[in-house]
């Protein structure tokens, strides 16, 4: 980080706070340096607990630092402290959050009719997604498969709406035909593009095939997968899913985690306009600076950071939502999967489960005879030695799933428990795409220590 031109950004935006006139900071509100400093020292050698988010050893759950431009876009206009929900509590970084969510707009091919706006994370997106399908298809219920985020089953509690899991199929993917026999109760089917868990793709196509002549709307959940899209004409993903992505109803994606921002940035689009009459509120003492749409206006939420979109959207403009901009950090880490899934089938000792649709790996420790009890105590094991070196470790996620899941894939293993735990990788850092033969040479070092 170049801490010389940021000081030199931040003592600009003093100027400007100066320029209203002189001002002394309230004796309330005064420490001393010293007290200052023992506290941001004791802040710093606690938070070196943390694991090593930055560094490619760690692939372990989705985490990574934001990109040091949107850290820096971020302090500046934190210095300052906006609240993008009425214009005059931020009306620069409301501005923002327009042009980036007219960017967000155009990636999903929605064009210039839409709603939408920057939310604190995503599952508040989502939240925000189930509630107009709530409001859209009253006493519906709402669909989503089984490897969906949890998020759904939790916000289907709190719209108090009938919530139907349905099945995944021998891929992992919801299963059409289960869908297919309750689809008359239902109202939204949620599909999810990028599981947390597999990181799989599920088939928009075909549940919109499904939906469409029944009235039945489609949420699009792209909250880890969804800049993927930007891959759609590249041969590093599959394109069918992606080439619908416009018909959706609405459509989550969150920046916090492939946009490169720092916690807590998400988002929600809704293809048509006229859902913002479930939004419709009053308030006695906003929305009175400008006659244009305030975002609070059409948000759940009310106090949201102007500095979310100040840092989107200084993002942008250096990485913008295309192939060669964005794309090409997307494209190292979807080519970083593909490589560590070659180099896991060439391992002897390693096997991967499936075949990656973005980023994300699961695989398993191979041992003879294959049976499920042991794979799981080994995984496990491998995952609590790969934490105790911090030069030689490695920081590993474990992934619970059905058995009969990895038999369909692996039909010699022996099912003795109706759940296996195994290994998981989420390589969402483009530098794990030079780390990979590090990688497989460690996972076959903790092998030799844990078998």
């Amino acid at each position: 980080m170049d801490l010389e031109h940021f000081f030199q950004h931040f003592r600009e935006l003093d100027a400007w706070r100066e320029s209203f006139g002189a001002m002394s900071l309230d004796d309330s509100q005064r420490i001393s340096p010293g007290h200052a400093e023992q506290v941001l020292t004791e802040l710093v050698n606690r938070l070196k607990g943390n694991y090593p988010f930055h560094h490619p050893q760690y692939a372990g759950q989705m985490l990574k630092p934001p990109h040091e431009l949107a850290i820096q876009a971020y302090m500046l206009a934190m210095t300052i402290n906006p609240n993008n929900h009425a214009l005059d509590g931020g009306p620069p970084t409301s501005e923002m959050e327009k042009e980036v969510m007219a960017q967000l707009a155009q990636m999903v091919g929605y064009g210039k009719r839409y709603l939408g706006h920057l939310t604190s994370s995503g599952t508040i997106a989502n939240l925000e997604a189930l509630w107009v399908a709530r409001e859209s298809r009253p006493n519906k219920a709402i669909a989503f498969s089984s490897a969906a985020h949890y998020t759904h089953a939790r916000m289907c509690e709190v719209l108090k709406v009938n919530a139907l899991e349905i099945p995944v199929d021998s891929d992992g993917k919801m299963d059409l035909e289960a869908l297919e026999d309750v689809i008359g109760r239902v109202g939204t089917v949620v599909v999810t593009m990028g599981t947390t868990g597999l990181g799989l793709v599920e088939d928009l196509p075909g549940v919109l095939d499904l939906c469409r002549d029944r009235k039945v709307r489609v949420h699009v959940d792209g909250a880890y997968g969804g800049f993927f899209k930007l891959l759609e004409s590249t041969h590093l993903i599959d394109d069918r899913p992606w080439s619908r992505l416009a018909e959706a109803d609405s459509f989550v994606v969150d920046p916090h985690k492939h946009g490169l921002q720092p916690y807590g940035c998400g988002s929600v689009l809704f293809r048509d306009p006229g859902v913002g009459k479930y939004y419709k509120h009053d308030s006695p003492y906003t929305y009175f600076s400008s006659d244009e749409l305030h975002l609070g206006e059409i948000s759940l939420e009310c106090s949201r950071a102007g500095a979310s979109a100040a840092a989107l959207w200084a993002t942008l403009q250096c990485f913008p939502l295309t192939e060669l901009g964005l794309g090409r950090i997307l494209a190292q880490c979807r080519s970083a999967a593909r490589e560590f899934y070659d180099a896991l089938r060439d391992s002897p000792v390693f096997a991967p489960l499936m075949p990656p649709d973005l980023d994300i790996v699961v695989y398993f420790p191979v041992r003879t005879p294959l049976r499920v009890s042991d794979l799981s105590e080994l995984s496990k094991r491998i995952f609590q030695l790969g934490m105790e070196d911090p030069k030689e470790g490695l920081h590993l996620s474990l992934y619970r799933m059905p058995s009969e899941i990895v038999k369909n894939n692996y039909q010699e293993l022996q099912v003795d428990q109706p759940e296996v735990t195994l290994l998981r990788s989420v390589l969402m850092k483009p530098e794990h795409r030079y780390f990979v033969p590090e990688l497989i040479r460690r996972l076959e070092k903790l092998w030799m220590k844990a078998r």
